[in-house]
């Protein structure tokens, strides 16, 4: 009884310290301009407003920035999750010239940090002529995504029998249509674990954006969200609303795609 006790109040105690940030955020949204200071501890403050909601797509170009986001995010998912699907296929039932080579290569630019790799990264765009552009913001997002989710894919293509694609060819169905009616259906839940990872990616990333993105009008949300503040003060209401409103697609996703979520984590770890 005493441990189910103490177990009970770590538990609580952990929750509450999740939450209360969160909380935090939101009262600071809704709270006047004249009270963004204020010591109170009530979640729904003295004369809540939601202007700084309104503020946010009146005063500021914040409905640009979100469809900047979203467009990035939603070419970044696609992309990476296309290329990741065919090519985890491919390291998972077909051996090649340089197959594990690949597959460790794979893995050894997983260690390296974004920041270590933001000089090569810029060179790479400026002689492209990508820099300030989506599709150079795009084409990193996606290299960044690629090695785990291929790994990903990988390890969930490794769960699923050969036996029914055999099967499939013995019927006189090709490779590709193997993969697209057979495969793809049973992969569902490593997809989608592929296609959240890609989404956010793009969706919350700063530091690169901020090299590749040189024009406010092409700035994503978290670019965006850094123009309220400076060095000499910040727009903490505007701040909060902004926060609280990227963190919406995601939770949404997160929820709708919860049913997947824990077999497309697992199943995929099973062999690799």
């Amino acid at each position: 009884m005493l441990k189910k006790l103490i177990l009970f109040i770590v538990l609580l105690a952990v929750t509450v310290g999740t939450i209360y940030p969160v909380l935090t955020v939101i009262t600071v949204s809704l709270r006047p301009g004249d009270r963004l200071l204020s010591t109170s501890l009530a979640i729904i403050p003295d004369g809540a407003t939601f202007e700084n909601y309104i503020a946010l797509f009146r005063d500021k170009p914040f409905a640009r920035w979100m469809f900047n986001s979203t467009l990035v995010a939603l070419a970044v998912t696609i992309f990476a999750t296309a290329l990741a699907s065919t090519a985890g296929y491919a390291f998972s039932r077909f051996r090649f010239p340089g197959h594990r080579a690949g597959m460790t290569l794979l893995l050894v630019t997983q260690m390296f940090p974004a920041t270590m790799l933001l000089l090569p990264l810029f060179l790479m765009l400026a002689k492209l002529q990508l820099i300030n552009s989506y599709l150079g913001l795009i084409a990193v997002y996606s290299a960044t995504a690629l090695p785990f989710t291929i790994w990903q894919m990988k390890g969930y293509y490794d769960t699923i029998p050969r036996e029914l694609e055999e099967a499939a060819l013995m019927d006189g169905a090709g490779y590709w249509r193997v993969f697209y009616s057979i495969i793809l259906p049973l992969a569902a839940p490593a997809l989608v674990i592929t296609a959240l990872f890609s989404f956010l990616t793009a969706w919350s990333e700063y530091i690169v954006a901020a090299q590749v993105l040189l024009t406010e009008n092409l700035f994503t949300l978290p670019l965006g969200l850094k123009q309220f503040q400076s060095s000499m003060t910040t727009e903490w209401g505007l701040y909060s609303a902004g926060s609280i409103i990227v963190s919406i697609p995601v939770i949404a996703l997160f929820l709708y795609l919860s049913k997947w979520l824990v077999s497309g984590l697992t199943l995929g770890s099973v062999k690799g």
